[in-house]
């Protein structure tokens, strides 16, 4: 489910900022291309971490939020990245 190059730094970033928008992905996340954060993004709703809320408005706006299920895995993945930095 948190597979991939770019599907931690979009969960930790919306764990820190409870609700984003694609374009403050690809301002933080250096490197992220607007297709690959559509692909995951696209996965982890599909996983049931992260909702996608449409406003239905003109231009389009989007948010992503971590949905209940994010926030329960978030501890364990604080955790494993604690556990990481201990150990190279």
């Amino acid at each position: 489910m948190v597979q991939g190059r770019w599907k931690l730094a979009i969960l930790f970033r919306l764990f820190a900022d409870p609700a984003r928008r694609s374009s403050q992905f690809l301002r933080d996340i250096p490197g992220l291309s607007q297709k690959m954060l559509t692909q995951q993004l696209r996965e982890l709703e599909a996983d049931s971490l992260v909702e996608r809320i449409d406003f239905g408005e003109k231009p389009p706006k989007v948010e992503y939020r971590l949905s209940p299920e994010g926030r329960k895995l978030m501890p364990l993945l604080v955790e494993a990245r604690r556990f990481s930095e201990g150990h190279p």
